[in-house]
C-alpha cells in the first residue's frame, strides 16, 4: 500500500506520496525487530508480586526519536491530547484481553509494563512494535488520520511484542504472514471484547476509521473477507488473497507478509464464525494455545501452523469435539493442507 501512494501522481495525495516515500525507509527496521527473540522472565517460586496493569505514554514531539517525554503514566487522568489518552486506553484494553481471557499478564506473561510512543514523526504513515515500545505516527492527513484511532492497530502492534515472547515467528515468508496475522487475530479480538461483540455482530476489519473520507476504503484489512477492505484510485485494491489459491509468491515485502497473512486471518474468522459467541473464549484461546506452546518452530510454515491448532484444540477440548472440528473444517476451505 505504502509503496503505491509512494509512486502517486495526483496533486492532491502529493503529501501522502512524500510522507510514504519517507516512511518506507523505516520499514526494514521495524521488519527486523520482529524477529528479534525475547524470553519470558522466570518468576521465583513463592514471590509475593501481583502482576498487574502498569502502561505510559509518551510523546515524541513530531521527532523520529524514543522514546519521546512521557506524558500519561498508569493511574494518571486524561490530558488534552487525544492520541495520548486513546494510545492509553487501548495499552488497557490489549492488557485486558491477554490477562482476563488467558490469564496471561501483559506481553511477557510476568507484568511486563506497557510502553507507547505517540506524535512520531512529521506526517509519518505508519505504527509499529519497536522490540520495547509501541510507536504510532499521525498520518499524512490526506490519506491516513492518526494511528492511534484504531484500536485494532494498537492490539495488532502490542500482539506482535507478545509474539516476541512466545512464539517467536520469524519475520520472513510463510512465519512472517503468521507473524501479521496472529498479529491482526488478537487486534480484533482486543476490539471484541471491548465492546462486547459476538463473532456474528463484530466487523473483523483491521484500521477501521485511519483512512480520510478521500480515500475509497473501510481498513486495513478484513479477516472476514481478504481482497476488500478497500478500493482506491491510488492505493489500488487490497490485494490479500483468502485461501491458497491466492497465494503470493514475492521477494517483496519480506516475502509478502502483509500480503499472504489474509489466508490464515480467514481460517480464524472461519473458525469463529463456526463456533459463535464470544471469538476470544474459544477460537482465540485455541490460537492462544498454539502460539505459547514450547518450542513451537519459528519458522512454521502455514501447514504446520495449521497442524498445531488443530492438536491444541484437541488437547484443550477433545478429539471429536465441536471446536476440533471447526478448525479442521478452516483450514480445509482456505486450501491449508495439513
Amino acid at each position: 500500500m505504502l509503496k503505491r501512494l509512494a509512486a502517486a501522481d495526483d496533486p492532491a495525495r502529493a503529501t501522502a506520496a512524500a510522507a510514504a516515500r519517507h516512511t518506507l525507509t523505516a520499514e526494514s527496521n521495524i521488519a527486523a525487530v520482529r524477529s528479534i527473540p525475547h524470553q519470558v522472565p522466570a518468576r521465583g517460586a513463592g514471590t509475593a508480586f501481583a502482576p498487574s496493569l502498569r502502561r505510559s505514554v509518551a510523546d515524541a514531539l513530531g521527532l523520529e526519536e524514543l522514546p519521546g517525554t512521557v506524558v500519561r503514566s498508569e493511574g494518571q487522568p486524561p490530558t488534552s491530547d487525544p492520541a495520548v489518552d486513546e494510545t492509553y486506553d487501548g495499552l488497557g484494553a490489549t492488557y485486558r484481553l491477554f490477562n482476563d481471557a488467558f490469564g496471561h499478564s501483559s506481553l511477557d506473561g510476568a507484568g511486563r509494563s506497557l510502553e507507547a510512543t505517540v506524535h512520531y514523526g512529521h506526517d509519518y504513515d505508519n505504527a509499529f512494535w519497536d522490540g520495547s515500545r509501541m510507536v504510532l505516527g499521525d498520518g499524512d492527513g490526506e490519506v491516513f488520520q492518526r494511528f492511534s484511532k484504531s484500536l485494532t492497530v494498537i492490539g495488532h502492534e502490542l500482539t506482535h511484542g507478545l509474539i516476541q515472547y512466545t512464539a517467536q515467528l520469524t519475520y520472513q515468508d510463510q512465519a512472517g504472514a503468521l507473524n501479521e496475522s496472529v498479529a491482526d487475530v488478537f487486534g480484533v479480538l482486543v476490539e471484541q471484547k471491548l465492546l462486547g461483540q459476538e463473532a456474528a455482530e463484530a466487523s473483523w476489519l483491521v484500521g477501521a476509521g485511519l483512512f480520510t473520507e478521500q480515500v475509497g476504503g473501510q481498513a486495513l484489512r478484513s479477516l472476514k473477507a481478504p481482497g476488500t477492505a478497500y478500493d482506491d484510485d491510488v492505493l489500488g485494491k487490497d490485494p490479500q488473497p483468502g485461501t491458497m489459491d491466492g497465494y503470493v509468491s514475492t521477494t517483496a515485502d519480506n516475502g509478502g507478509v502483509h500480503v499472504n497473512s489474509g489466508i490464515p486471518n480467514h481460517a480464524f474468522y472461519l473458525v469463529a464464525a463456526a463456533l459463535g459467541g464470544y471469538a476470544w473464549e474459544r477460537a482465540g484461546q485455541i490460537w492462544f494455545d498454539t502460539i505459547t506452546e514450547r518450542n513451537f518452530p519459528p519458522d512454521a510454515t502455514f501447514a504446520v501452523f495449521a497442524g498445531a491448532t488443530i492438536t491444541a484444540a484437541e488437547k484443550r477440548y477433545g478429539a471429536g469435539a465441536e471446536e476440533t472440528s471447526a478448525v479442521q473444517a478452516a483450514w480445509k476451505e482456505v486450501n491449508v493442507m495439513v
